[in-house]
């Protein structure tokens, strides 16, 4: 990989990087590292490069010229090479920064001096603005050693050990775990026990636990990121028929787990947009509810004072409240179909489905589903032909609804074996049957619990 370093001063970024592993690995050809004077660019005979701000102000600022033909020149031999330009203006450096751009060929970074460059040559060749934190240097050298050494950290070979790289600081957004090395007894502080035995695995485990407990202790903004599924999936099975939606979302692959807090979490639905929230109070809610998009259009609401706080915030009108349903059998249903024949779907269907099921989805929304396999239909037999006599299906988010039986053929049992062959079909995937159903609807309610699916204590609210 190759590095092109604009400076004004050479000498201190390649007595900086030309020493150590990164010095060894410029060597060995697997990094090279370039320092371009700016002031070699200048057309001022004293190689001034420098100039008073228009508008006043303390300092003196490097001018245009200088820096756009030594970027030029870096250019030239470089090709299309991303520019950086370090500043503490740009977007904060991180781990997962530096590993997206060691997948570079070559690098230019430029450094700044005095109060900065004029900016009409930053607008023509920067490409990333990047800053390693939030304080002022004295000039960028020092900024682009540091994101240069990240950098080169992750380039194959620099690294003696192959996964060094990968399994340090901050990786999988979590500190390091402590380490201990002979002798055995220090001042009278021994390493811990767990690393003597050469049980690995309890190694491994001890040193997450570590590393975990370190990372919460320390930064808790980078904990906040650390396996969002895993401590989402913790959370939410503390009242698993409460947030079996939110659960099975996340099991399925459906739903992106975007916070977990202590006391609370946010997901939302890949397919749809719509927002799952379950906090333990307000404030939590709050807090949640302020990362989710300004435009979003449907949330669930786990909570009754999440919905209200939804209602307020995002201007929502309409709140339905809904018992929420499981199947947790993992026992599938045997038997007949009670004298029907279910089978899948087709986008043929599309406009009988939609004239028995427009009030909760657009006509080209359940195109889709039916396109997607999501929906089942009973037939019955009349004379010599099989008619459509009712359909159920999965909604985009993962829940089970739809369930549609038309009048005349209500009461034979239908809906139930439309209901118990959505639920087979489910389970035959790993998947938990759930679904919704709204308070004001207590025949589907009743067929619900008939057929062993479980109510959570607590309601949920849509509101859109």
């Amino acid at each position: 990989m190759r590095f092109q370093v604009l400076t004004l001063f050479p000498e201190m970024v390649l007595s900086g990087l030309h020493t150590s592993i990164l010095g060894r690995a410029c060597e060995k050809g697997l990094l090279s590292v370039e320092a371009v004077n700016i002031r070699d660019f200048t057309k001022d005979r004293h190689k001034k490069v420098d100039d008073y701000p228009y508008g006043g102000g303390a300092g003196m600022l490097m001018q245009a010229q200088p820096v756009f033909d030594a970027c030029q020149a870096a250019l030239q031999k470089s090709g299309q090479a991303r520019v950086v330009y370090v500043t503490p203006q740009g977007r904060v450096f991180h781990q997962e920064l530096a590993r997206e751009l060691a997948q570079e060929k070559e690098l230019i970074f430029l450094c700044g001096h005095y109060e900065g460059i004029d900016e009409r040559v930053l607008e023509e060749v920067v490409t990333d603005f990047i800053s390693i934190g939030d304080y002022v240097l004295t000039g960028g050298e020092l900024a682009a050693m540091v994101m240069i050494d990240a950098i080169s950290r992750m380039v194959p070979g620099v690294l003696s050990n192959g996964e060094s790289g990968e399994t340090e600081s901050f990786h999988g957004n979590l500190l390091e775990y402590p380490q201990y090395t002979r002798p055995e007894l220090w001042r009278g502080k021994k390493v811990p026990k767990v690393l003597l035995g050469g049980h690995h695995r309890k190694v491994d485990d001890w040193r997450l636990e570590r590393s975990i407990e370190r990372t919460k202790r320390f930064r808790p903004d980078l904990y906040e990121k650390y396996d969002l599924p895993g401590r989402a999936l913790s959370y939410l099975k503390q009242n698993r028929l409460l947030h079996m939606d939110m659960l099975e979302s996340i099991r399925r692959g459906l739903g992106e787990v975007l916070c977990v807090r202590e006391d609370g979490v946010l997901v939302k639905d890949c397919a749809t947009g719509v927002y799952m929230v379950t906090a333990r109070h307000k404030d939590a809610g709050e807090r949640l509810l302020s990362l989710a998009d300004t435009g979003a259009g449907i949330f669930v609401c786990h909570q009754e004072f999440v919905a209200q706080s939804v209602a307020a915030r995002f201007g929502k009108k309409e709140c339905a409240a809904c018992y929420q349903l499981s199947y947790t059998k993992k026992q599938p249903f045997t038997g007949d179909e009670n004298g029907c024949s279910i089978r899948l779907l087709g986008e043929s269907f599309t406009d009988t489905v939609f004239a028995h099921y427009h009030d909760l989805h657009t006509r080209s929304e359940i195109g889709k589903l039916l396109k997607d396999g999501a929906l089942y239909g009973a037939f019955v037999e009349e004379g010599d032909t099989q008619v459509l006599a009712g359909f159920i299906g999965t909604h985009a988010e993962g829940g089970m609804g739809m369930l549609e039986v038309f009048p005349c053929y209500r009461r034979r049992g239908i809906g139930m074996a439309l209901e118990k062959h959505l639920i087979n079909r489910t389970l035959a995937r790993g998947y938990t049957p759930y679904g919704h159903v709204f308070t004001d609807n207590p025949p589907s309610l009743a067929l619900q619990e008939k057929m062993g699916l479980k109510a959570s204590s607590a309601l949920v609210y849509w509101v859109s």
